[in-house]
């Protein structure tokens, strides 16, 4: 059986460091797919296909931010069940995740096959793309339960404590993408199409690598998929959706303040585009660390170890502040050549730079967000952290940003979102000290039905 480790016992701040590590390295690969698939496009098939890759990728991040958010409920009831070492429950809790996402996946990939055109529509594709866009986003959904289910297994795998595995079935995944790419597109002469086959090709390669480690090495007790009782159904929708709509809310919070901001221009449009790029990377170590505490805390949570629960904490706040006043001071130093990585306009690269250099010592409390929303829900809290970020973004980020705007001008967007960061991150720190997460109990109607 893989090393998994035991939150439960050891040094809380050395299990955080050598878990978050390899959870970090994934999520860097993960998001190089749509990466890859794009420089190969770009360059052997010009801008017209790189544009539909772009705005087929909208749509395909949506539907994996509800992945990510769905997966999140699996963590925090998987990882319960291994911190209170009920092995029948977590086989049990395994099948109902697995029976009720494989049927999920297969439903999704159908409708956003048929849908594809209407959905394109939707976003206002330009015509002279919409025929490379509509086959890219059909196939991509043809493949949608392998990216389903390399997701879930990573996900399965860190619940148990094992972070490294992941790194190596996606990491494999990357680099025969890599390769497929120019084989398809270009030797088969497949066009754009050839890179979304690489691309599910890839993916299900990870899914099936995954699952035969997990069956034979790791010794994850996945059974044959049966029904499970209701008690399931009902635990995966109260958990699962809200986790899911968080992600979604948060995306459609990204797109609304994209609205405000291309109010002032095309420069300013390119500069924060470029600034979000560099934000996309300085956010993943908040995003990392709040995935790790979810799984440390949930198997703490299992056996109701709340001292260690709170230890989890105060090291994870500690950490994210470390590393991200780390990571704001070098974006400060170095905000112009960061953005003339991707831009080279005079303009464009003074805007970028100025929001850079303004927003970068606010991400500190942004990660005190993220670590405190892990904590509370690996006890099941998802409405909570649902209704934390729709104020996060809906309530505090998209009209702060619009009323610094209109008061400072363009400038103004760093302040909004900036101090957006710092309320957030006062509001989830007053629910996470006074608010009845720790009363959660989300096996009780299990427990109900065995007795």
């Amino acid at each position: 059986m893989a090393q998994q480790m035991d939150f439960t016992k050891g040094s809380v701040s050395k299990q955080m460091i050598f878990f978050s590590v390899p959870i970090f390295l994934t999520n860097i690969l993960q998001t190089s797919f749509q990466f890859i698939d794009s420089v190969w496009v770009g360059n052997l098939l010009g801008s017209s296909a790189l544009g539909a890759i772009s705005i087929s990728a909208t749509l395909i991040f949506t539907i994996l931010s509800f992945i990510i958010g769905v997966n999140s409920a699996s963590l925090t009831v998987l990882s319960q069940k291994k911190g209170a070492d009920d092995t029948q429950g977590l086989k049990e809790s395994l099948n109902a995740f697995v029976f009720v996402l494989g049927i999920l996946a297969v439903s999704l990939g159908l409708i956003g096959f048929f849908l594809s055109g209407w959905l394109l529509n939707l976003l206002g594709t330009p015509a002279e793309i919409y025929p490379l866009a509509k086959s890219y986003l059909q196939v991509n959904f043809l493949g949608i339960l392998f990216l389903f289910g390399y997701n879930f297994i990573g996900t399965v795998l860190r619940a148990l404590g094992d972070s490294k595995t992941p790194i190596r079935f996606v990491l494999m995944a990357v680099i025969l993408n890599t390769i497929l790419d120019p084989i398809f597109i270009s030797w088969f002469d497949m066009g754009i199409v050839g890179a979304a086959y690489a691309t599910i090709i890839s993916q299900g390669f990870a899914f099936v690598y995954g699952l035969v480690y997990s069956v034979w090495k790791a010794g994850v007790p996945f059974v044959k998929p049966y029904v499970p009782p209701r008690f399931y159904f009902v635990t995966l929708f109260k958990l699962g959706v809200p986790a899911g709509l968080q992600m979604m809310a948060i995306s459609g919070g990204i797109a609304a303040i994209m609205g405000i901001v291309a109010h002032y221009g095309a420069d300013v449009v390119a500069g924060f585009g470029a600034a979000q790029r560099i934000d996309s990377i300085i956010m993943l170590p908040a995003f990392t660390l709040g995935s790790a505490v979810n799984s440390m805390a949930g198997q703490n949570i299992g056996i109701r170890a709340w001292d260690r629960v709170d230890a989890i904490s105060r090291n994870g706040i500690l950490m994210i502040l470390g590393v991200s006043f780390a990571i704001s001071t070098v974006a400060f130093l170095s905000a112009e050549n960061l953005i003339q990585l991707f831009v080279d306009d005079i303009e464009t690269i003074e805007f970028g730079a100025t929001y850079l250099k303004t927003v970068a010592f606010f991400y500190p409390f942004l990660g005190i967000n993220f670590v405190l929303n892990g904590i509370v829900r690996a006890a099941g809290a998802m409405v909570q952290v649902l209704i934390l970020n729709l104020i996060s973004f809906w309530v505090l980020r998209v009209p702060l940003t619009y009323l610094f705007a209109k008061w400072l001008g363009e400038s103004g967007i760093a302040y909004g979102i900036g101090s957006s960061f710092i309320i957030s991150s006062i509001i989830a720190y007053g629910y996470y000290k006074f608010g009845k997460w720790r009363e959660i109990e989300i096996f009780n109607e299990e427990s109900n039905q065995h007795t």
